[in-house]
């Protein structure tokens, strides 16, 4: 979606006794990518630099004011407008917060082109004058619940993609799990794709990726457990792989542990979310009530 923003410069930003600097430099530490300050320089008027047409290549001074426009040029291909309900828990500008539902998946893919994440969004900003691209940045399996986050522009899904990288990108999940658990641990097994399959993973000691998962047991019924769960790493199906691993999976699972005779999917939600706000810098914070699916496990 189209974005424009605006930038006075002050002297805490970049100084009066040192070397003056370009707009380009300026927009690079506001965590504009190459690709577009490209797409800037290319298309005319996307730049105004106090008031007229601006280039990358002048140098700014304090008081300046610089306006970028970023324009979406055209929308996510094959993503279908679809009316579901959604569970908007925040939205600004720059991004969405989503409390996803099970049984919904994040985009469209073999046997799922209309009851996705993406097709209801795509529903909800199908009267926005500029294009909607579909930009997530948590990916959630399709049966796990809880806390998404959307990119609305490609700035802030830049800068959203540095800060994961980074680790300010916190998030906690809970867990119903077969058995019952210690009062807390870290699991530190590498997790690789098992061998001739394009979607288990399992844990690998030879072959496997780093993956740090730590746990705490929140509560205990006579055959589950509930867990609140954070990761140091996002390696595909990390938290299902090592439950497992470590002889507590969760029910649900099709693929790891597929018991349904207490909940129809995984019990897996990811309940909260913390991260700085990709243009704004401040920190956020949100949380989400666990599914009563997961905490009837308690009562089994």
């Amino acid at each position: 979606m189209n974005r424009t923003l605006t930038y006075t410069l002050s002297l805490d930003e970049i100084g009066i006794d040192t070397t003056p600097v370009s707009i380009r430099d300026y927009l690079k530490m506001k965590g504009f990518s190459k690709p577009l300050l490209a797409k800037i320089k290319n298309t005319p008027g996307c730049l105004i630099h106090n008031g007229t047409p601006g280039f990358l290549s002048a140098l700014i001074h304090p008081g300046d004011c610089i306006q970028v426009q970023i324009l979406e040029e055209s929308a996510s291909e094959h993503i279908q407008p679809v009316e579901m309900p959604l569970a908007i828990l925040f939205e600004d500008e720059d991004i969405v917060v989503i409390n996803k539902p099970a049984n919904m998946p994040i985009h469209p893919s073999i046997k799922n082109y209309t009851n996705t994440l993406a097709n209801a969004l795509a529903w909800y900003y199908k009267d926005e004058s500029s294009p909607f691209v579909f930009r997530c940045l948590n990916r959630l399996d399709r049966d796990t619940s809880g806390l998404t986050v959307i990119a609305k522009n490609p700035l802030s899904a830049a800068i959203l993609s540095r800060s994961m990288k980074k680790g300010l990108f916190s998030r906690t999940y809970y867990a119903g799990v077969t058995g019952h658990t210690p009062d807390g641990g870290t699991i530190n097994a590498p997790i690789a794709r098992e061998a001739e399959s394009i979607i288990t993973r399992q844990v690998d000691f030879k072959n496997g990726q780093e993956a740090v998962t730590h746990f705490e047991t929140i509560s205990r019924g006579n055959n589950y457990s509930l867990i609140k769960l954070q990761l140091e790493t996002g390696r595909t199906h990390q938290i299902r792989v090592h439950m497992k691993h470590i002889g507590h999976p969760l029910p649900g699972d099709f693929l790891y542990h597929p018991d349904t005779t207490h909940i129809k999917r995984q019990a897996l939600h990811a309940k909260s979310l913390s991260f700085p706000h990709p243009i704004t810098g401040e920190m956020l914070f949100f949380d989400s009530e666990v599914p009563d699916d997961i905490i009837q496990l308690l009562n089994y």
